[in-house]
Protein backbone atom coordinates (compact mmCIF):
# COMPACT_ATOMS: atom_id res chain seq x y z
CA UNK A 1 0.00 0.00 0.00
CA UNK A 2 1.30 3.43 -0.89
CA UNK A 3 2.14 5.96 1.76
CA UNK A 4 -0.11 8.98 1.27
CA UNK A 5 1.42 12.37 0.63
CA UNK A 6 -0.89 14.08 3.08
CA UNK A 7 0.71 14.06 6.51
CA UNK A 8 3.99 12.58 5.29
CA UNK A 9 7.36 14.29 5.21
CA UNK A 10 9.98 14.25 2.50
CA UNK A 11 13.57 13.23 3.21
CA UNK A 12 16.55 12.75 0.90
CA UNK A 13 19.12 10.08 1.81
CA UNK A 14 22.16 9.61 -0.45
CA UNK A 15 20.43 11.51 -3.25
CA UNK A 16 17.26 9.37 -3.15
CA UNK A 17 13.92 10.87 -2.12
CA UNK A 18 11.77 9.05 0.45
CA UNK A 19 8.59 9.93 2.33
CA UNK A 20 8.00 9.06 5.97
CA UNK A 21 4.99 9.29 8.25
CA UNK A 22 4.31 8.91 11.95
CA UNK A 23 0.76 8.20 13.10
CA UNK A 24 -0.79 11.33 14.54
CA UNK A 25 -2.71 9.40 17.17
CA UNK A 26 -1.24 6.37 18.92
CA UNK A 27 -2.69 2.89 18.62
CA UNK A 28 -4.38 1.58 21.75
CA UNK A 29 -1.25 -0.34 22.84
CA UNK A 30 0.94 2.69 22.17
CA UNK A 31 -1.44 4.91 24.16
CA UNK A 32 -1.05 2.55 27.13
CA UNK A 33 2.76 2.56 26.70
CA UNK A 34 2.74 -1.20 26.09
CA UNK A 35 4.23 -0.86 22.59
CA UNK A 36 6.77 1.64 21.28
CA UNK A 37 6.22 4.28 18.62
CA UNK A 38 6.44 3.22 14.95
CA UNK A 39 6.67 5.08 11.66
CA UNK A 40 6.61 4.14 7.99
CA UNK A 41 9.07 5.01 5.21
CA UNK A 42 8.63 4.58 1.47
CA UNK A 43 10.50 5.68 -1.61
CA UNK A 44 8.70 8.26 -3.79
CA UNK A 45 8.07 5.55 -6.37
CA UNK A 46 5.78 2.74 -5.19
CA UNK A 47 7.45 -0.30 -3.71
CA UNK A 48 8.06 -1.97 -0.36
CA UNK A 49 7.31 0.02 2.77
CA UNK A 50 9.73 0.08 5.71
CA UNK A 51 8.10 0.01 9.16
CA UNK A 52 10.46 1.21 11.88
CA UNK A 53 9.83 0.45 15.57
CA UNK A 54 11.54 2.96 17.85
CA UNK A 55 12.62 2.54 21.46
CA UNK A 56 10.40 5.27 22.89
CA UNK A 57 6.71 5.72 23.68
CA UNK A 58 4.41 7.59 21.30
CA UNK A 59 4.19 11.28 22.17
CA UNK A 60 0.41 11.00 22.39
CA UNK A 61 0.38 8.32 25.10
CA UNK A 62 -2.31 8.61 27.76
CA UNK A 63 0.04 8.58 30.76
CA UNK A 64 2.26 11.48 29.76
CA UNK A 65 5.30 9.25 29.60
CA UNK A 66 8.33 11.24 28.49
CA UNK A 67 9.22 10.80 24.83
CA UNK A 68 11.36 12.56 22.28
CA UNK A 69 10.34 13.54 18.79
CA UNK A 70 11.28 11.37 15.84
CA UNK A 71 13.82 13.51 14.02
CA UNK A 72 14.74 13.42 10.34
CA UNK A 73 18.22 12.31 11.41
CA UNK A 74 16.63 9.27 13.11
CA UNK A 75 14.72 8.45 9.92
CA UNK A 76 17.87 8.84 7.81
CA UNK A 77 19.78 6.49 10.11
CA UNK A 78 16.96 3.92 9.95
CA UNK A 79 16.83 4.08 6.14
CA UNK A 80 20.59 3.58 5.90
CA UNK A 81 20.43 0.62 8.33
CA UNK A 82 17.54 -0.99 6.44
CA UNK A 83 19.31 -0.62 3.10
CA UNK A 84 22.41 -2.24 4.61
CA UNK A 85 20.24 -5.16 5.80
CA UNK A 86 18.82 -5.75 2.34
CA UNK A 87 15.72 -3.56 2.05
CA UNK A 88 14.90 -2.93 -1.61
CA UNK A 89 12.45 0.01 -1.60
CA UNK A 90 11.62 -0.23 -5.33
CA UNK A 91 10.60 -3.90 -5.32
CA UNK A 92 6.96 -4.74 -4.59
CA UNK A 93 6.21 -6.89 -1.59
CA UNK A 94 5.19 -7.05 2.03
CA UNK A 95 6.36 -4.34 4.43
CA UNK A 96 9.86 -4.77 5.83
CA UNK A 97 10.22 -4.28 9.57
CA UNK A 98 13.20 -2.68 11.26
CA UNK A 99 13.15 -3.19 15.02
CA UNK A 100 15.07 -0.55 16.95
CA UNK A 101 13.14 -1.10 20.17
CA UNK A 102 16.09 -2.26 22.30
CA UNK A 103 15.84 -0.41 25.59
CA UNK A 104 12.10 0.31 25.41
CA UNK A 105 10.65 0.30 28.91
CA UNK A 106 6.90 0.02 29.45
CA UNK A 107 5.74 3.03 31.46
CA UNK A 108 3.42 2.49 34.39
CA UNK A 109 2.25 5.46 36.48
Amino acid sequence: MALGRKGSRRIVVDGVTYRWRLRRRPTYDQALCDKPCTYAVQRDTPGTTLVVTTNQPHAGNWFGAPSTAVLPSDVSTAITAALARGWHPTRPGSPVRLDQSDGFVRFRP
